[in-house]
């Protein structure tokens, strides 16, 4: 579903990430873990293409990010670590904004819609502009949108800052549901005990390069995946 081969981007004469090669295969929830300026949200905006690289390929269910960009977008979804909205639209316009530039139906959007406002109890806000909202109703509202075209790729910065613990459950859930019907999940996460328990592969990424990955046994082993991260940090 995702492939990144040898990703490099350079700012200036630092690089903030270095030959980083990951593989994400139809099912998978991959959790990508670093300390803040490791190199995570510069790679999840490499993978959507709103950041240009120096070296390497990224390509989405075998299209090539640079030179498919359209395409690939398509078929993926983006959640940035602070949910940038137009504030000047109410929450149900937003929805239907991103709808209509996905071209999804107007029974599909009302269902979905109807669906993830219910979960998220949302219902009764969606008429209120996004300038009323609070952060974590802010975030909700960006959840729904990039379920709104059922993407096959999901990419997500920090998706459960500001979420309520009902939230983060429903998200969790929401995620599962998407590889069970064979997409995929791309996230960081500073939230070591939610990874550890949702993810199927994990990635950990140090000063841009890529120190560990696998599967969540294959990374922890017998111990915690904060422990091994800690270790990892300290070396």
């Amino acid at each position: 579903m995702l492939e990144i081969n040898h990703l490099t981007k350079t700012y200036g004469e630092k690089k903030a990430v270095d030959d980083l090669s990951l593989h994400i295969a139809p099912g998978e929830i991959y959790g990508f873990i670093g300390h803040n300026g490791a190199g995570k949200t510069t790679t999840l905006k490499a993978v959507i293409g709103i950041l240009a690289f120096d070296e390497g390929e990224i390509k989405i269910d075998g299209k090539s990010i640079k030179d498919q960009p359209l395409e690939c977008k398509k078929q993926i979804a983006y959640i940035p670590d602070n949910p940038d909205l137009y504030d000047f639209m109410s929450g149900i316009k937003y929805l239907n904004f991103v709808a209509d530039i996905f071209g999804v139906g107007v029974e599909d959007r009302k269902e979905k819609i109807d669906k993830y406002a219910a979960l998220f109890e949302l219902t009764d806000d969606l008429a209120q502009p996004i300038s009323a909202y609070s952060h974590g109703m802010k975030q909700k509202l960006a959840i729904i949108s990039a379920w709104m075209h059922s993407p096959k790729l999901i990419i997500m910065d920090e998706p459960f800052v500001g979420l309520d613990p009902k939230a983060s459950h429903i998200l969790k859930e929401m995620m599962r549901e998407v590889c069970d019907e064979g997409g995929a999940i791309f996230f960081s996460t500073h939230v070591l005990e939610v990874a550890e328990k949702l993810c199927d592969k994990v990635a950990i990424i140090k000063a841009g390069k890529l120190i560990r990955s696998g599967t969540m046994d294959e990374v922890k082993g017998d111990t915690t995946l904060e422990d091994v991260f800690l270790e990892l940090e300290g070396e």
